[in-house]
């Protein structure tokens, strides 16, 4: 069984009533014991692979079977499944899948999918795959998040000064939707009209008391409604660290681009550029510094070690294209060559839901489609395209392989791109950057809950929950919602934005990820009462149906079909 426990699923069909993940254990529990299955393992989180259960009962009480605030990642489960399957000879096999389809845990454009499939089809035993599909959306469903959390000192007072969003994934009638904060034990509420599919609560101030301490953190929360999992969002909070950023660039006038854009924060914070000669990274400061902007070749030796060291305690890094490409790769990727074009282009498609090129916090996208590309680099490697030219190129890719690491086909200089001039895109792309970097720096910070969080609870040692759920399972580190103290740190974990924005990938999308094996979808919905067993009958009898109509067809005896032929043409000859 591969279950998708992400916030999605835990919405509900109507108030009070069972979840998306718990209907879709329940069902496969009742019906794995009609079926009496022989061995029942869920597979449920990729970093610790199958995990068997004494019988298919035991399912519904399952605590590492239960909701998480991370994002699942289907094609990594099922990689789990196809490696326990091979690895252990198993024979005949079916494989469940419990999931709402949403894009972001089902990431279809993930080239994985294609070695998954063909891994499957090779195998010796037959593998069915059964997908129990709880795709309909939530009504009414309203997700909460904190966008920006800073502390503001005047004189000997303090102040939190926060953002916050609310937001559906329809058009829906005007809600006023009374949004709570939490912070050291003291509440306050604010009314937030909600209109369209987003509305923004910005810069709202909230006085600290004078005997409170500068760190600390918080709780935003909005009534309860069809999925609870986005009802409310952890924040921390402490004097907040220099927005320090290094440069290394090869072409000066790139180089002056990149230290006007990286310097100009979006509020009054601190926002020291270094700009790094050629063989200065050794002395750069590292420790302070929350994104690296690099324009030339790719880093080796040892420059590659203090920007892998530097990607590994949580900064980031975004990479242009050199002025002449080497044959170097670094985190799974290298330049290839320029192409000259005959004519500026524009960007065709970009992500919007998420990552450095995600719509803003009032929905608006971003204007790339107005920045002219006049030269661009081929790339190559293990790549996620962030946005795509015209043909299919990156534009803009993340590294699939290494956490904080962006790669831009071009550069700011105006002979290459009218990045510099149109300014907006590559403005909100260093700031998110410097953003995602500061979170490691200071003593608070926020953090996806998933493999983000995990790898700074498994790098700090003493990690301890302060808010959230005390029930979740102490084995599942940085999978579940809440703020948690890291030495002298705090950290506010959460599910991830494209949580609150992802849709269902159509049904001929996911039925295309698994053409050419044995797949069969039943669709469910959360509270749904209905046997699984009673659905596998109706599909076999319907094929059982369709191949005897077909056998009766080719059984029909070859004589009569010719003599019928025969009495069709006189009188065809009677009429010539």
């Amino acid at each position: 069984m591969v279950l998708d426990r992400s916030p999605s699923m835990q919405a509900v069909a109507a108030a009070g009533g069972e979840s998306k993940l718990d209907t879709g254990r329940r069902q496969l529990a009742d019906s794995l014991a009609t079926l009496r299955a022989g061995r029942v393992l869920v597979v449920s989180d990729p970093a610790k692979g199958p995990e068997e259960v004494s019988s298919p009962a035991a399912l519904v009480e399952l605590a590492t079977a239960g909701p998480i605030a991370a994002a699942a990642d289907l094609p990594a489960l099922l990689q789990s499944a196809y490696d326990f399957i091979r690895e252990n000879a198993a024979g005949t096999t079916e494989i469940w899948i419990c999931s709402d389809q949403r894009a972001n845990d089902w990431k279809p454009d993930d080239g994985a999918w294609g070695g998954i499939r063909d891994a499957f089809a090779k195998l010796p035993q037959q593998v069915r795959i059964q997908l129990l599909a709880y795709a309909a959306p939530a009504k009414g469903n309203v997700a909460v998040r904190t966008a920006n959390v800073r502390l503001e000192s005047l004189g000997r007072d303090r102040r939190l000064v926060v953002t916050v969003a609310v937001s559906r994934q329809d058009d829906g009638e005007r809600l006023t939707i009374p949004v709570k904060f939490e912070i050291g034990g003291v509440s306050t509420a604010v009314d937030v009209e909600l209109t369209g599919r987003e509305a923004v609560l910005k810069n709202h101030v909230i006085p600290l008391e004078r005997s409170a301490a500068a760190r600390g953190w918080g709780r935003v929360s909005i009534p309860a409604d069809a999925d609870m999992a986005d009802n409310e969002f952890f924040f921390a909070y402490d004097e907040p660290p220099p927005r320090r950023s290094l440069i290394v660039a090869e072409d000066p006038a790139a180089a002056r681009v990149l230290e006007l854009v990286a310097g100009i924060a979006p509020d009054k914070a601190a926002t020291p550029v270094d700009l790094v000669p050629p063989g200065g990274l050794p002395a750069a400061a590292w420790n302070e510094a929350a994104a690296l902007f690099w324009q030339g070749p790719l880093p080796e030796g040892r420059d590659a070690q203090l920007v892998q060291a530097f990607l590994d305690r949580g900064g980031q890094a975004v990479f242009f294209a050199p002025d002449r490409p080497t044959t170097a790769e670094f985190a799974g990727c290298s330049w290839t060559e320029w192409t000259a074009l005959a004519k500026p282009i524009a960007a065709e498609s970009w992500r919007t839901d998420q990552d450095l090129l995600a719509n803003t916090m009032a929905g608006s996208a971003l204007p790339l489609g107005d920045v002219e590309v006049r030269r661009s680099c081929g790339l190559a490697g293990d790549l996620v395209p962030l946005a795509s030219l015209p043909g299919g190129a990156a534009l803009v890719a993340r590294s699939s392989r290494a956490e904080g690491v962006t790669f831009v086909a071009t550069t700011p200089a105006p002979r290459d791109s009218s990045l510099a001039a149109e300014g907006v895109v590559l403005y909100a792309l260093a700031q998110r950057s410097i953003d995602r970097g500061l979170a490691v720096l200071g003593g608070a910070g926020q953090a996806d809950a998933g493999p983000t969080a995990a790898e700074i609870a498994k790098a700090c040692g003493d990690w301890m929950r302060l808010a959230g759920d005390a029930g979740s399972p102490s084995t599942e580190v940085g999978l579940h919602a809440g703020v948690f103290s890291c030495g002298d740190r705090l950290v506010a974990v959460n599910r991830p934005a494209a949580e609150d924005a992802a849709l269902a990938v159509a049904d001929d999308r996911i039925d295309g990820l698994f053409r050419g094996l044995s797949f069969q979808r039943i669709t469910g919905t959360a509270g749904d009462t209905d046997s699984l067993v009673q659905e596998i009958w109706r599909a076999f009898l319907i094929a059982m149906l369709l191949a005897l109509v077909a056998e009766g067809l080719l059984s029909l005896p070859r004589a009569v079909v010719a003599d019928r032929a025969a009495k069709t043409a006189r009188p065809l000859e009677a009429a010539a």
